[in-house]
């Protein structure tokens, strides 16, 4: 019997804890011939009253998200050996990662990390409260506080 492949989806931004999941993610899709894929949400803009304003705030928005996807599928892909499967969403971000998994069922894991020091963030507060028990995916939660080569024994 053939298994479908396994995607492992994270959440792509700015932040520290991104890389720490990300390192996590491309690792484990390596070692078990997974997939990656990588989401990053653009929040919708704030209403601006003359149109033409609001469409070229948004489409700045999409080129640095573009920009900031293709910098991170690079470093994923080396990490991997595998180019991952981008996707640049604009909304809600939980509400946008929960559409992208029920599209795809191959995702087999959402990899989420904490920052080092802190409260859990939004994404960890929602996917891992009330709504858990619904996903259709494994989440993972990978400490922040963990050094590079702890997140690499781990994978």
């Amino acid at each position: 019997m053939e298994t479908a492949r396994r995607t492992y989806l994270v959440v792509i931004d700015d932040t520290d804890e991104c890389q720490t999941a990300l390192r996590y993610a491309a690792q484990r899709a390596a070692h078990v011939g997974g997939a990656l894929a990588l989401i990053h949400v653009l929040a919708p803009p704030d209403f601006v009253q003359w149109g033409g304003v609001q469409a070229a705030i948004r489409e700045e928005a999409r080129s640095k998200g573009e920009e900031l996807l293709a910098r991170v599928a690079a470093q994923a892909e080396a990490a991997s050996g595998a180019a991952p499967i981008t996707l640049l969403r604009e909304g809600d971000p939980a509400a946008s990662v929960l559409e992208a998994i029920e599209e795809d069922r191959s995702i087999a894991m959402l990899v989420l990390a904490t920052a080092p020091k802190g409260a859990p963030g939004p994404l960890i507060a929602h996917f891992t409260g009330e709504r858990a028990a619904g996903l259709p995916c494994l989440v993972a939660i990978v400490p922040g506080g963990l050094r590079e080569y702890e997140v690499d024994a781990l994978t």
